[in-house]
Parts: structure tokens; C-alpha cells; sequence
């Protein structure tokens, strides 16, 4: 049996809209795009290329999907994480096109798509940005794992990983962390807590 396994960056004040780049996502007029790049550390890649080399598939909404499809498909500079994603099986959130080598389409009502897909893969279904998959993961407690690097910063703006009445009331359990000291960002692994 499968878990989710949500990966995400997040401000201190809870935003995850457009972590990696000026364009990646000007939804609502957000303009701090690329915020996460200046945190980036070998201590964060190394804590979160451990977890995507593990066994398992991907799970993406449609607007992640398109954008590491659009990044990570066509890189050839030797980085180990465009081979883990063009390995690893995509399971999308879409009803376009699927591209990218090793993608398919969640059939149905994402929910129990996703649950299903709990029941019949072994390993893990990360979760890479997606926030309106993740939300609806999470309101529907499908979401087993939280890996949240956290970084010291306030947006005050943009979309929040967990937005007003995105999700049920539930407590979350530490179960790992560690700190990149040189740039302070923690990154936090979390399970619901009963």
C-alpha cells in the first residue's frame, strides 16, 4: 500500500505560490516568484533528492505537470533529478495532453483516483507543488506525509499551502527534520496525528 507524500515549500507565513521562478505562476498578480532560489543549499538537495529516489510514482495537477515537463524533459546537464523524473510514473490530474514519458491521466473524481492508486502502488505518490491537488488530497485525508521545507520568509501575499477552509481541522505529528544552517530553511516531515 501506497502513502502520499506531499512535498512542499512554504514561507513562514504559508505561502507556496511560485517557489522557483519570476514566471512560474503570476496567479492574482503575485510578483515574488523565485522567492525559494536564493535558500537553495547542498543540504536541501541532498535531504530531498533522498526522498524522490525512492520507490514509487508521481502525482501532479495539470499546471506542475506542464511546467516540470516544459523544465525537467529536456534538461541535459547530468542532473540527477530529470532522470528520477523522466523514471518515475506521472499520475496527472488533467484532461489535456500527457507528454511527458511515463505519464498517466487520474480517471474520475481525483479523490478516489488518488485512493485507489493508495491501494494498488507500492511506494510512495509524492506530490511536487500541485496546490489545488494538495489541498484536495488533504481535505479528503488522503495525505499521509508532509515534507515542508520552511523558509525565513514573509510574503503577506499569494497562495497558501493550506488556505481558509481548504482543509478539515487536523493535527500533525513531527516525525523529522533538519535544519540547513546555512540558510536557515527547515525542512519538516509531518504525519496526521491520530
Amino acid at each position: 500500500m501506497g502513502e502520499v507524500v506531499v512535498v512542499e515549500s512554504v514561507t513562514l507565513d504559508g505561502v507556496m505560490q511560485a517557489p522557483g521562478g519570476a514566471d512560474e505562476d503570476r496567479r492574482g498578480g503575485f510578483a515574488h516568484g523565485g522567492w525559494a532560489r536564493p535558500y537553495a543549499d547542498h543540504v536541501a538537495a541532498e535531504t530531498m533528492g533522498a526522498g524522490m529516489g525512492a520507490d514509487g510514482a508521481m502525482l501532479f495537477g495539470r499546471r506542475t505537470y506542464e511546467q516540470f515537463h516544459g523544465f525537467w524533459s529536456v534538461q541535459t546537464d547530468g542532473n540527477p533529478y530529470t532522470e528520477v523524473l523522466n523514471r518515475k510514473h506521472k499520475y496527472v490530474a488533467s484532461r489535456g495532453a500527457l507528454p511527458w514519458v511515463n505519464s498517466s491521466r487520474l480517471e474520475g473524481e481525483v479523490t478516489a483516483a488518488v485512493a485507489a492508486l493508495k491501494r494498488e502502488v507500492a511506494g510512495d505518490l509524492v506530490v511536487l507543488g500541485s496546490g489545488v491537488l494538495v489541498r484536495a488530497l488533504a481535505a479528503a485525508g488522503l495525505v499521509d506525509v508532509y515534507w515542508l521545507s520552511i523558509h525565513p520568509l514573509v510574503l503577506g501575499t499569494g497562495t497558501r499551502l493550506f488556505a481558509d477552509g481548504a482543509a478539515a481541522y487536523r493535527r500533525l505529528r513531527l516525525t523529522g527534520s533538519v535544519v540547513t544552517t546555512t540558510t536557515g530553511v527547515i525542512i519538516a516531515a509531518y504525519r496526521p496525528a491520530g
